[in-house]
């Protein structure tokens, strides 16, 4: 089963004015991610704006990347949905589109308590063939639910194609002990795009980088020369990069990585209401600041 590794790319939706998902835009950001040298191409997730989205329009998403990236990437379709049954049918699409895995995040907005967690990850899991690989997405503060290690182990035992987990919550020690789960046959990539090296060090297999979606480069970068460990260049090359990463407010206005997009002559699209693009002056001074990186 392929997992993810490296850097992983948090793709952005693509929306014409009229608030349609724009095919081509997307098939331009995928081929310009894959010259880029990124690892993973990782679409439908929060920086796809996920539950702003239909069914339908989740498939086209997942459908369009597929085969734009023809294998030569390995392609993660995120599945997770606000009911169970869009989940699996979300699943079970992406495994008839020959996508690589699939990323679940957890149930959101109501609590779910570690019975109903581990539940919920089976009922998913067992819709599937046991060798087509399924990640765990981790990402409490807004998913509201979080799953602690020890329940993470048992859903393991419970689900066979659980490889691994997107853990996007920047906390270290928490991601220290993900990395022992299953004897430490389980892969851990971060979502903490500032601590993208700092997780290399410490084990994880790679970051699933929304920032690395306008800059791929910066990413790239540090991915190759830890793998060269040379770690006093990847340190250089990861403080570059959160310079980026600041500017960009670490993520959380997905506007900002298609403006940049846009800049750098890949049409990076609008954002879905109530989600607004960035205005005009703010992105002027967006362009003041990051022109040297162009």
């Amino acid at each position: 089963m392929k997992k993810l590794y490296g850097v992983i790319t948090a793709m952005t939706t693509p929306f014409t004015e009229e608030g349609e998902v724009d095919a081509e835009a997307l098939e331009e950001q995928t081929e310009f991610l894959i010259e880029k040298g990124v690892n993973c191409l990782y679409p439908t997730g929060t920086t796809g704006e996920m539950y702003l989205l239909s069914k339908e329009e989740r498939e086209l998403i997942a459908e369009t990347v597929v085969k734009k990236a023809d294998g030569r990437v390995t392609v993660y379709i995120h599945v997770g949905a606000m009911t169970m049954k869009e989940t699996i049918d979300l699943a079970r699409h992406a495994h008839k589109i020959g996508a690589d895995g699939i990323g679940v995040v957890t149930p959101s907005y109501f609590t779910v308590n570690e019975r109903a967690m581990v539940q919920y990850y089976k009922d998913v899991c067992h819709a599937l063939p046991d060798d087509f690989p399924v990640y765990v997405y981790v990402i409490p503060q807004l998913a509201r639910n979080d799953i602690s290690p020890e329940t993470m182990e048992q859903i393991c035992k419970e689900c066979k194609n659980v490889i691994g987990v997107k853990y996007s919550y920047p906390d270290m020690s928490v991601l220290l002990k993900y990395l022992r789960v299953n004897n430490g046959d389980f892969s851990v990539v971060f979502g903490a795009d500032h601590m993208f090296l700092p997780a290399l060090a410490a084990g994880a297999d790679g970051t699933v980088s929304g920032c690395s979606g306008p800059f791929p480069e910066l990413f790239t970068e540090i991915y190759r020369l830890f793998q060269e460990n040379n770690m006093a260049k990847a340190k250089e090359a990861q403080d570059r990069a959160n310079n980026m990463v600041w500017t960009m407010r670490g993520g959380a206005d997905m506007s900002i990585f298609k403006t940049i997009l846009t800049f750098r002559g890949i049409r990076g699209g609008h954002m879905r209401k109530p989600l607004l693009d960035i205005s005009e002056d703010e992105k002027a001074k967006l362009y003041e600041k990051i022109k040297n990186y162009l």
